[in-house]
């Protein structure tokens, strides 16, 4: 019988705003993940840095002025200031060089398709307006993450931003301390419950 490992990783949602991000790649797998940045946060301060880099990529650094593509091989120094960084070329030695660097400089890194070399995970992302859902299967499958994205896409109403908004308003119109608040607001959503029993 197999023993059952858990999933140890603590998810935390960043503000790529407000923070650096190197992408070190210029290919299919470096506009993936760019895309997957920009459709969460459009205003993410990104480095691209790749000796070739696709056209999508220059077409979307035209449009998006945090967006600084430098054409060139990777340099050592381009680490320096970045709070984020990602890795997606086809050279695993360029990779574990960088991690590497990475991990003496306590820098959070991510080597697409190599959970080994990766201090943080991208993860499939469901988005109903202000409501964000991150699914991680611990590395182990992508694909599922993929597929659970897809149901939950599908079971949630698009109306739960509204009553998310709801709930805020009524939030903020509580009196009391922290601990009164919390109290009455789980009173309150604990029909959201009982409704789906």
């Amino acid at each position: 019988m197999q023993t059952m490992s858990t999933n140890d990783l603590y998810p935390i949602f960043t503000k790529p705003d407000q923070i650096h991000t190197l992408l070190v790649g210029g290919g299919n797998v470096a506009l993936e993940k760019l895309n997957s940045i920009l459709s969460n946060s459009p205003n993410a301060k990104i480095k691209i840095v790749s000796p070739e880099i696709k056209k999508e990529i220059l077409e979307l650094a035209s449009e998006k002025p945090d967006l600084q593509v430098i054409n060139r091989k990777f340099m050592d120094s381009d680490i320096e200031h970045q709070t984020l960084i990602i890795c997606a070329t086809n050279d695993h030695e360029l990779h574990k060089h960088i991690y590497n660097l990475a991990a003496g400089e306590n820098k959070l890194i991510n080597v697409a398709d190599t959970p080994s070399l990766c201090t943080f995970y991208l993860s499939s992302i469901v988005q109903k307006g202000n409501l964000k859902i991150a699914i991680s299967t611990n590395g182990k499958s992508p694909t599922l993450a993929k597929r659970l994205k897809e149901i939950l896409n599908d079971a949630l109403p698009e109306e739960i931003d509204q009553v998310l908004h709801n709930l805020e308003m009524i939030r903020n119109k509580l009196k009391g301390d922290f601990t009164e608040k919390v109290k009455r607001m789980n009173e309150i959503t604990e029909s959201m419950k009982s409704s789906k029993d």
